[in-house]
């Protein structure tokens, strides 16, 4: 995501999800809790465009998603979303769900790690932007289900089939998007769907704790690694070895190499810069 910017100005109000911004963190709420956090066409538009817009502002170091209420996300609204569906033409069709698939884009290619804070329900489309995180901290009231073919689609929705292999294995990810059947908290984190594991109500406080960590962490290090997980996904070991030497040679200039073996040397923490 390139940070130049054109003529638009900085969105001053998202209006179909909650932001706040503190000390290099930025915090996404889905903010429906009368219907379980439940998408709609603009929701997915703003977040498909809010994380571009804070890849530019520069001053993002980590991002917390979560829900507010009883749960993180129960997917797309039953009425607005699938109910006008229906009406859609293919032209219709196609444009909406290239725009779900460019907000997974957009959770995979923002240069900050993001972290989804997981309580309650995270169904359908809700399953799959936790899945889209680098980190997944959940307490044991969270319950994950790709439910695409419950409602006569295909479970490869939104990259599930791309993304959830390379999570929990081939064979774990064939039962979840072929039956639809939820994950309770205690066998996804077994499998390795969740990061970590909290204890009851303490989900949303873990997460802001592991992204102030990241934020206070070498950005620019970050940023590349995660670049690279998402990169080398589906390359050779050559291809991925030389990207690999590439980018550490990159890195090998940057301030914050040298600010580590000055700090190493001084005896003292570093003063990461994330540049």
């Amino acid at each position: 995501m390139s940070p130049f910017t054109g003529s638009a100005s900085r969105t001053e109000e998202w209006r179909h999800l909650r932001l706040s911004l503190d000390a290099g963190v930025a915090t996404v709420t889905l903010a429906r809790p009368d219907k379980l956090n439940a998408l709609t066409f603009g929701a997915y538009a703003d977040l498909r465009d809010l994380l571009p817009e804070l890849a530019r502002d520069g001053s993002v170091r980590a991002l917390v998603l979560g829900g507010e209420g009883r749960g993180f996300c129960s997917g797309g609204d039953v009425d607005e979303i699938i109910g006008a569906t229906l009406a859609m033409d293919t032209g219709q069709l196609l444009d909406f769900n290239r725009m779900t698939g460019q907000t997974v884009r957009a959770l995979r290619e923002c240069p900050f790690p993001v972290v989804a804070a997981v309580h309650g329900v995270a169904a359908g489309a809700g399953a799959v932007l936790a899945l889209a995180a680098d980190f997944r901290v959940a307490d044991p009231t969270a319950r994950f289900a790709f439910l695409f073919t419950r409602v006569g689609l295909s479970g490869g929705d939104m990259g599930a089939a791309y993304l959830l292999p390379r999570v929990v294995g081939l064979g774990h990810a064939t039962r979840l998007l072929m039956l639809g059947e939820p994950v309770r908290a205690a066998e996804a984190e077994r499998i390795g769907l969740i990061s970590r594991l909290t204890e009851e109500g303490q989900a949303s406080d873990a997460a802001q704790a592991l992204a102030r960590r990241l934020a206070e962490g070498p950005a620019l290090a970050h940023a590349q690694t995660k670049a690279l997980l998402t990169a080398e996904l589906d390359m050779p070991l050559a291809a991925a070895v030389e990207l690999d030497a590439a980018t550490q040679a990159l890195l090998m200039n940057s301030a914050d190499y040298a600010e580590f073996h000055a700090a190493f040397t001084e005896k003292r923490p570093p003063k990461w810069q994330g540049r």
